[in-house]
């Protein structure tokens, strides 16, 4: 939020950083938390006592928004003796601030903590955050969902590898980063949803002869570019390759099908085919222009459907990027929204791991469908309004297909820094394709070389 809801991770400014090196940079600190999990735990929530649980989020949008605020409250009428204290933030702030809080006296009890090695890796290398595996015993998560998803919420004790160890956080939605289109405009161009890239790339140009703003962009936060770079990558290379790339198994940034996803993405800016001044527009002001009329198309997540289903009702659609053959099966980045994680100085570690489960338990996957967000396991309820109908749908295709990409920013913890970057100075016309790619395997390589 991802996503930026992520969804992704938005690298911490750098003058944090360089604040918090020798405080709580990982392995630096003599105080570091003991972030071993309980021997025995206890899923007895009433007899706890009274309990203020303090929860950190990024549900600030809408849908998101409502979502969890019920959660929290059916939590609490069940459990009386557990208030929570809600602290939410955007994406971005919640990134800049989040590992002040974990390192700090007092950190909250849950946190939603981003997957990839620039959060989460970081985090449980630090011994700020506490391993699930002991509650999925009792609660069982890892039955309940696929071992994918589970994989992506787990890291090695010594945070050098993703996708395996210990299980350090549990998810609520599903994530797809797709295709908006504005039926109305749409309709008045005389234009199809396109069903390849060779249809979209038409699609653009004539919504740029006839005046639109093709594509309804804004980067400022530079993991907007990063996504929708991740996207014409899915595009033009197998999922696989992907996949292998972003975890360090394998592939260079510098391969031809990368460095065309640049030049793709430098030729679209050079077309005149976003948001004018894209690289000042903030990420969040994205859907809110484009409901307003600004702009044909826009890619982006899944997260933002219910606010754009409030604002435009039947006015907008929602597909997976076209593949490059008609009938194709898509690719594209997705998976898991943020995980929610128990920190390792909580003073209420089973009562975090029964809200944690209440949240992303079955009856909490109907919750997401009634305020109009995507669950990331099935629910038994089914969405109402055609934009949620069409995400849902893109959900199940995607699934059938292991069509899924991880988000690009899990590569390195700098990643978002340094390639986005380079992204930002690439739509400027500052970059060429070459030289961001360059850039991006000189930065993968140094943290490999780490690892």
């Amino acid at each position: 939020m991802p996503t930026l809801k992520r969804r992704g991770a938005v690298a911490v400014a750098a003058a944090l950083v360089t604040a918090l090196a020798a405080a709580c940079s990982p392995g630096s600190s003599n105080d570091k938390p003991d972030s071993k999990a309980p021997e025995a735990v206890s899923t007895d929530v009433a007899k706890a006592g009274n309990v203020t649980l303090t929860v950190w989020d990024q549900e600030v949008q809408g849908g998101l928004k409502e979502q969890i605020e019920k959660l929290n409250g059916q939590f609490q009428a069940k459990y009386p003796n557990v208030k929570i204290k809600r602290v939410s933030r955007s994406f971005s702030d919640l990134q800049k601030t989040l590992r002040l809080a974990l390192s700090g006296g007092d950190p909250p009890d849950v946190v939603e903590a981003n997957q990839g090695y620039a959060s989460m890796a970081q985090y449980v290398k630090a011994g700020m955050l506490l391993p699930l595996d002991s509650y999925d015993q009792v609660y069982g998560w890892k039955k309940r969902y696929p071992k994918g998803l589970m994989d992506l919420n787990s890291v090695t004790d010594d945070g050098k590898l993703i996708g395996s160890g210990k299980l350090y956080g549990v998810s609520l939605n599903g994530e797809i980063v797709g295709l908006y289109y504005n039926k109305e405009k749409l309709a008045k161009l005389g234009i199809q949803p396109p069903k390849t890239w060779a249809e979209f790339d038409q699609a653009l140009a004539t919504a740029k002869g006839k005046g639109e703003v093709p594509i309804a962009f804004g980067n400022v936060e530079k993991l907007p570019a990063m996504q929708l770079y991740g996207i014409l990558q899915d595009g033009l290379t197998d999922k696989e390759t992907v996949r292998k790339l972003v975890f360090g198994s394998g592939g260079s940034w510098t391969d031809a099908p990368n460095v065309q996803a640049a030049q793709k993405l430098a030729d679209w800016s050079k077309q005149g085919y976003f948001t004018s001044g894209a690289n000042s527009v903030k990420w969040d002001d994205t859907p809110v222009n484009f409901a307003k009329g600004q702009g044909v198309f826009m890619f982006g997540g899944t997260w933002w459907a219910p606010d754009l289903d409030k604002r435009m009702k039947d006015k907008v659609g929602f597909m997976l990027p076209p593949p490059s053959q008609a009938g194709a099966a898509s690719a594209t980045m997705g998976g898991e929204s943020l995980p929610w994680s128990i920190t390792s100085k909580s003073k209420h570690p089973d009562v975090a791991a029964a809200y944690i489960n209440f949240i992303t338990s079955p009856q909490a996957m109907d919750v997401a469908v009634e305020t109009g967000s995507l669950p990331v396991l099935p629910a038994s309820k089914e969405p109402e309004g055609a934009l949620l109908k069409e995400v849902a749908a893109a959900w199940t295709v995607l699934s059938k297909n292991d069509g899924t990409t991880p988000y690009i920013d899990y590569a390195t913890p700098t990643f978002t820094d340094v390639f986005g970057g380079q992204l930002q100075r690439l739509v400027a016309g500052k970059a060429t394709a070459q030289q961001a790619m360059k850039t991006a395997q000189d930065d993968y390589t140094a943290f490999q070389k780490k690892k």
